[in-house]
């Protein structure tokens, strides 16, 4: 694939995402955040580098400068739990397990999956679905089994992994600044940073 048509592939991507799930998906962080509950993520490889650096954003960025910060988890960073549970119990036990730790009602579990079809992160949104969290998929492709189960859908149309990753940090990026926006007061422009809110 030539470096313009990968380019058109993610802004067409892009330009075919539902405006609602973005929205839903937004409501859905403010709403745990009011609540004072807990945001998971999760996913493996790529999915899970995508989780990890969300969770990271909201730790940091997102919350930077606040009284009230928010609460959120990656459950594939605690690498030594997560292949304790590989080796003991099975792969696709490592998100559910720690959840039947933390998990509360009301909290919001995010499974990415490119396919959709990951059991471990299946498993564990079928988890959260039974004890009263509210889950979202976030896939590619065909939007797989987690698109099926989840309370939101936040699908990439797209039948490439690559693009799908890049669209679901975008998803996450679009999502930070839109609450960076509600709780700071004012909607701050596409080029503000938490270092320019304390500048």
């Amino acid at each position: 694939m030539q470096a313009q048509q990968y380019i058109n592939l993610v802004k067409s991507t892009l330009d075919s995402l539902d405006p609602k799930a973005l929205e839903l998906l937004t409501d859905a962080f403010h709403t745990t955040y009011e609540k004072g509950g807990t945001i998971y993520t999760m996913g493996n490889g790529g999915s899970g580098a995508s989780a990890s650096h969300a969770a990271g954003d909201f730790l940091k960025g997102a919350s930077y400068g606040l009284e009230k910060r928010f609460r959120m988890i990656c459950l594939n960073d605690n690498l030594p739990s997560m292949m304790a549970i590989a080796n003991d119990i099975g792969w696709d036990s490592i998100f559910i397990e720690p959840l039947k730790n933390f998990l509360k009602p009301g909290d919001l579990v995010i499974g990415i999956s490119g396919s959709g079809n990951s059991k471990n992160v299946v498993n564990a949104l079928e988890y959260a679905n039974k004890n009263s969290a509210t889950t979202v998929a976030m896939s590619g492709f065909k939007g797989g089994e987690i698109s099926k189960i989840a309370t939101i859908n936040v699908h990439a149309p797209v039948m490439d992994m690559e693009v799908t990753e890049d669209i679901h940090m975008v998803i996450f990026n679009i999502v930070k600044k839109q609450m960076m926006a509600r709780l700071m007061g004012d909607a701050p422009s596409m080029g503000d940073t938490y270092d320019q809110r304390i500048g």
